[in-house]
């Protein structure tokens, strides 16, 4: 280390500062010291505008003119030190980099490519603490989650963060657990069925292993997953698409809670008071496995509902369900009738609903009749001429 203050000592009398510093960097990186090569990179560029280089990755001494850029030279530096990291398997050093400079793809496509079983404890918590909770990747930090900690953690885990997610990872993680419930589901009928029935052949389909005169594997409240588990993941699976193939497997889940005692069988909010039930029909809707009767159980429980904040919320379901299914002119009346006052904080916008289903019209109509200029201003301005 000594010859090394000797050496850039002697390098800035020879050949200058910027000389120095370029020696600084490869020492640093061949030392894997990317933290400090962070800062040797901002050192260089301050350098060359003429700033204080006591604080290199400070932009309070940065003029306005010079702004933009060292901001450019910020954001390069980062992404290099992050490839670096990187590069050296220390995704969450990594993350730090990518993370302040918006970028999470190349930490995304880094977690993709780990396997989730893992033997390195302090490794998997790190991962899964980048990849879940700080958002590089939630779908891989909940298979991380899965292998090391098992279904119970991940489902309390997902019930935190779902809400939270873009739809694509909300996609994703309902079909992980959808899949490991179901799985673990069929393991443990397979399991009981083979005491009874020893010449059965196991199956891997949930609703063959329920079916027929096997009403005894429910007999006296018995259950073979635990219970809180399956309504969470039943009600996970509300985020399946009209095509995900796990769609099927959601359904046969719901089927299989519906035939639990009624003490297992526990309600959900509105229009999910009958659980099992209501999402059987959710997810019969979504595969057009009896649509209109799977729509209109949801439909009778609006016209039915008498407390408006729970009318809100059937018609909510409905709206959404309805658009999914393609039935966009229904969604769009029920939503004029039920949803144009909704508050945005419930992640609902009236506003861009209209928009995306090309209804601007019946937007002006509703900011109109509630005095609102500034909404009727821009749905008339943003209305295509005709």
């Amino acid at each position: 280390m000594s010859d090394t203050f000797t050496t850039l000592e002697e390098l800035q009398k020879t050949d200058g500062s910027q000389a120095a510093l370029q020696e600084l960097a490869t020492v640093l990186t061949n030392e894997q010291n990317y933290h400090r090569l962070f800062d040797v990179l901002l050192m260089q560029k301050k350098l060359e505008l003429g700033l204080p280089l006591i604080r290199p990755t400070s932009f309070d001494d940065v003029p306005d003119d010079q702004r933009t850029g060292f901001e450019k030279h910020y954001v390069d530096s980062a992404r290099q030190v992050g490839g670096m990291l990187l590069e050296d398997g220390r995704i969450g050093d990594a993350w730090v980099y990518f993370q302040t400079i918006q970028e999470p793809g190349p930490v995304r496509e880094a977690l993709d490519g780990l396997s989730a079983n893992s033997e390195d404890y302090e490794r998997t918590e790190e991962l899964i603490n980048v990849a879940l909770y700080e958002g590089a990747h939630p779908v891989k930090g909940l298979e991380l989650m899965l292998n090391s900690h098992g279904t119970c953690n991940t489902i309390t885990a997902l019930d935190q963060q779902i809400m939270q997610l873009p739809p694509d990872d909300r996609l994703a993680s309902a079909q992980l657990l959808v899949n490991q419930l179901y799985g673990d589901l069929c393991h443990t009928l397979n399991a009981e069925i083979a005491q009874r029935l020893p010449m059965i052949e196991p199956s891997e389909n949930l609703r063959e292993l329920i079916s027929g005169d096997r009403d005894w594997l429910f007999a006296e409240g018995n259950y073979h997953i635990d219970v809180s588990h399956l309504s969470a993941v039943v009600r996970f699976a509300r985020s399946l698409e009209p095509d995900s193939p796990e769609l099927s497997r959601a359904l046969e889940l719901a089927e299989y809670g519906a035939r639990l005692d009624e003490q297992f069988r526990y309600p959900g909010e509105a229009p999910f008071g009958d659980f099992y039930t209501a999402h059987g029909h959710f997810f019969r809707a979504l595969l057009d496995d009896g649509r209109n009767e799977a729509v209109g159980y949801f439909q009778a429980q609006l016209e039915s509902e008498p407390d408006e904040e729970d009318k809100q919320m059937i018609a909510y379901v409905v709206v959404d369900l309805l658009r999914r299914i393609g039935q966009m002119d229904q969604a769009v009346e029920l939503a004029v009738t039920h949803l144009a006052n909704l508050d945005e904080s419930t992640g609902f916008s009236f506003a861009e609903f209209c928009q995306v289903a090309g209804r601007l019209d019946l937007l002006r109509d509703t900011a109109r009749s509630n005095g609102d200029l500034v909404t009727w201003a821009g749905a008339l301005i943003g209305t295509p001429a005709d």
